[in-house]
């Protein structure tokens, strides 16, 4: 049985060396279920863990699913489903970016309100019979709360209430020309993981955001990075990150005053016309 859950959060390498939330050691959390693993339409599913905090209940996985064997779309897809059977809400997500905008630097956090899709996973859905107006992607009201949450685990931090995240597939990072490119596309941030969540979260009929940690300059700008500063900041940040996670999901309100779930609407594209027959 999938548990129902309001919130669900999506961990990404920020987070990836510590067990959220337990390592955390917030007051008030109590993990309900751990190792949950549960059979999609689209594979078994990577593994959950479902816990407590402030009146809510969350379903959480780490580093979006991705495994061996798995691609990164079915990781995605897997995902949603399970959300969506839980009847989750709201879904919260963070990530390591690379900075393009040369006034951002690293351990900057953005909250990015638009995107560019670079990405090959653009057909990836759910097959539910919906179009998705991407206008407002990210939930206005949504990142208010992870701004607050922000503020009480980084309070002398920078913070950026808006940013273009340019999506592009990995593994590999991107060459100096595709970083300038993006650029001069008005993209301020460049990562793996945004898209295409953000299509299935609004195809689930959630809200949704992200919080994303600056983990180096992107190539090209600046100056080159350095592994192992990467390592560094991916180690020492790791808790700080989760604390701000967490924190912003206790604040997610319990009304919302956006257009989120006005902007899913039933497709006018069928497969076959309807045909209609008239009795002599």
């Amino acid at each position: 049985m999938i548990p129902q859950a309001e919130v669900g959060l999506i961990c990404g390498s920020s987070t990836s060396p510590i067990l959220f939330p337990a390592d955390l050691q917030v007051a008030g959390v109590v993990i309900l279920a751990e190792n949950l693993s549960f059979s999609t339409p689209c594979g078994n599913s990577p593994e959950f863990t479902h816990f407590s905090y402030c009146g809510k209940e969350f379903l959480t996985c780490r580093m979006h699913g991705w495994r061996k064997g798995v691609t990164r779309a079915q990781a995605s897809q897997q995902i949603f489903w399970v959300f969506a059977q839980a009847k989750v809400k709201v879904v919260l997500t963070e990530g390591g970016v690379g900075a393009i905008n040369h006034l951002l630097k690293p351990k900057d956090i953005v909250l990015p309100n638009d995107y560019l899709d670079f990405s090959m996973r653009k057909d990836v859905t759910l097959g539910s019979p919906f179009l998705l107006i991407m206008r407002k992607a990210i939930c206005p009201e949504l990142v208010k709360s992870l701004y607050k949450g922000i503020l009480e685990n980084n309070p002398s931090g920078n913070i950026f209430l808006r940013s273009v995240y340019v999506c592009t597939d990995g593994r590999h990072f991107e060459s100096p020309a595709e970083i300038q490119m993006f650029k001069q596309l008005g993209g301020d941030v460049v990562g793996q993981s945004l898209c295409p969540e953000v299509y299935l979260a609004r195809e689930i009929g959630t809200h949704f955001a992200s919080m994303q940690l600056i983990v180096n300059y992107a190539e090209g700008i600046v100056e080159d990075w350095q592994h192992a500063e990467l390592k560094d900041i991916y180690h020492t940040s790791a808790v700080t990150v989760g604390k701000m996670l967490l924190s912003a999901a206790a604040k997610i309100p319990e009304d919302f005053n956006c257009s989120c779930l006005e902007l899913r609407q039933l497709t006018m594209i069928r497969d076959k016309p309807d045909i209609k027959t008239s009795e002599a």
